[in-house]
């Protein structure tokens, strides 16, 4: 199920970068992210509403809100960072720079969650960085 709901989020977030494309025109970069941020904000708790998860919400650790709110700046952070380069770049050379992220995540999963780095994470690291520097060139 989870490669599923990854694919999803690959579709997704194609489907996301070609919108905010088109409709960053003549919009200011900070902005076009505050109005994504308002409807993705709505469609989450929309969804912890219709999932009845609402009740969890006092039995959440301390540890978790500190991460989970360090998470959302991080997010943030990325949203402005990508809509400025979106507005000022090619989609075609922003997304591939942007999915880098993969090969950042795999090094920090290494390194913070002590999660195995094999060969072959090494040779798709590796793959998907010549990729990138070959799309954007």
């Amino acid at each position: 199920m989870w490669f599923w709901l990854a694919l999803g989020s690959a579709v997704f977030a194609a489907l996301t970068s070609i919108l905010a494309k088109i409709g960053i025109e003549n919009v200011g970069s900070n902005l076009a992210t505050a109005i994504r941020t308002m409807v993705v904000v709505i469609m989450a708790w929309g969804m912890v509403f219709l999932t009845h998860q609402q009740t969890g919400f006092k039995d959440i650790s301390s540890k978790s809100w500190i991460f989970l709110i360090l998470s959302g700046l991080a997010t943030g952070a990325s949203w402005l960072c990508y809509y400025k380069a979106l507005q000022i770049g090619d989609a075609s050379k922003v997304v591939p720079v942007d999915k880098l992220s993969v090969v950042i995540t795999l090094l920090l999963a290494f390194v913070f969650l002590h999660e195995e780095f094999t060969i072959k994470s090494l040779i798709g690291c590796v793959l998907i960085g010549a990729g990138t520097l070959f799309m954007v060139i």
